[in-house]
C-alpha cells in the first residue's frame, strides 16, 4: 500500500517513484500468478521473469483476440490455423446449406417437370412411344430425389390418391371404345395401418377392387386382391392367381410414383388423406 502512495505523491523524491513502479510491478505479477491459469500457454514464465507493466498487460490478452491482434502477435509469413478452421468452417457450412437449397428446388422442378408431361395425354392413354420415354425419363430422376425412404412406415402413404398418368393396359384398357374407358376419376387408397388398398373407378362404370398388403420391404408390398365391385354394388371374389406387386418409389406429401411387378408406372396426386379402404 505504502507503494501505491508513493507513486501519487507530488514530492516524493525520484528513487522513491522508481521503487513506487518496481513494487507495484511485482505486486501484478503475483496477481497474475495467482489467478492466470498455465494451462492456456500464456506466459506465466514471463510474467514471473519481468517487472515490466507492459509485459503484464500483454500476458492478459484472450485467446479469442481480434484478427488484427492475432496478426500482430504472429511471426511474419505464419498463417493462424484459427483462421484457417474458421475459413474452412465457414465455407463448408456454406456448402452444405447450398447443396440442400439446390436439391430441394431440384425436385420441385422434376415435379412440375412431369406433371407437364402427363397433362396432355389422358392419364397415359394418348402416349406415343415418345412419351412413354420421356415420361419414364423424368420419372426416374424424381426418383432419384425421393425424400422419403421407407413410405410403410410413414402416415404420409395413407389416404385416396388420383391417378394421373400411368402404363397399365389393364387400367388405360386403349384396346377398348372410348366410351367404355373409364373417363371419370380414377383414385387408388392405400392404409398402411390396416395394410389394406383400393382401386376405385368412377364415370361410367363405378368398379371397385379390394386387396390386402403384405410387406416386402420398407417400400415395396405383396397385393393380394380379395373382392371386386361391379358397379359399386356387386362384389365377386377375385381368384387366388389375382396377385401383384407394388413399390412406392417416389412419396411427398402431394405425390406419389409407383412401379409394378409387370413394368407399370403410375403417378398419382394425393386427393383425400383422411379416406379409409373398407376392411
Amino acid at each position: 500500500m505504502a507503494s501505491s502512495h508513493a507513486l501519487v505523491v507530488p514530492c516524493a523524491s525520484q528513487s522513491a517513484i522508481v521503487s513506487g513502479q518496481i513494487a507495484c510491478g511485482v505486486h501484478l505479477c503475483k496477481l497474475t500468478k495467482r489467478y492466470l491459469d498455465p494451462s492456456l500457454c500464456l506466459g506465466s514464465e514471463l510474467i514471473r521473469s519481468t517487472t515490466s507493466l507492459r509485459s503484464a498487460k500483454s500476458s492478459f490478452l484472450p485467446s479469442t483476440q481480434t484478427l488484427k491482434g492475432q496478426q500482430q502477435r504472429e511471426a511474419p509469413g505464419v498463417v493462424s490455423w484459427r483462421r484457417i478452421k474458421k475459413k474452412e468452417s465457414g465455407f463448408f457450412s456454406a456448402a452444405a446449406l447450398f447443396s440442400f437449397l439446390e436439391k430441394r428446388k431440384d425436385k420441385e422442378l422434376v415435379k412440375r417437370e412431369l406433371l407437364a408431361a402427363i397433362q396432355p395425354l389422358d392419364r397415359g392413354a394418348q402416349a406415343t412411344a415418345d412419351d412413354l420415354a420421356n415420361i419414364d425419363k423424368i420419372a426416374r430422376e424424381l426418383e432419384s430425389l425421393n425424400p422419403t425412404k421407407e413410405p410403410l412406415k410413414l402416415s404420409l402413404l395413407n389416404g385416396k390418391w388420383r391417378l394421373v398418368y400411368t402404363t397399365s393396359e389393364s387400367v388405360l384398357r386403349k384396346q377398348w371404345p372410348k366410351i367404355l374407358r373409364p373417363n371419370g376419376p380414377i383414385y387408388q387408397a392405400i392404409n398402411t395401418d390396416t395394410l389394406r388398398a383400393q382401386n376405385l373407378e368412377t364415370w361410367p362404370f363405378f368398379n371397385q377392387v379390394t386387396a390386402n398388403l403384405s410387406p416386402l420391404t420398407a417400400k415395396k408390398v405383396a397385393v393380394n386382391f380379395d373382392y371386386f365391385k361391379i358397379g359399386g354394388l356387386i362384389s365377386v371374389k377375385m381368384p387366388e392367381r389375382a396377385r401383384g406387386e407394388l413399390e412406392i418409389t417416389y412419396l411427398d406429401d402431394e405425390l406419389r410414383v409407383s412401379r409394378g411387378d409387370k413394368g407399370s408406372l403410375f403417378v398419382l396426386l394425393m386427393d383425400d388423406p383422411t379416406y379409409r379402404v373398407p376392411t
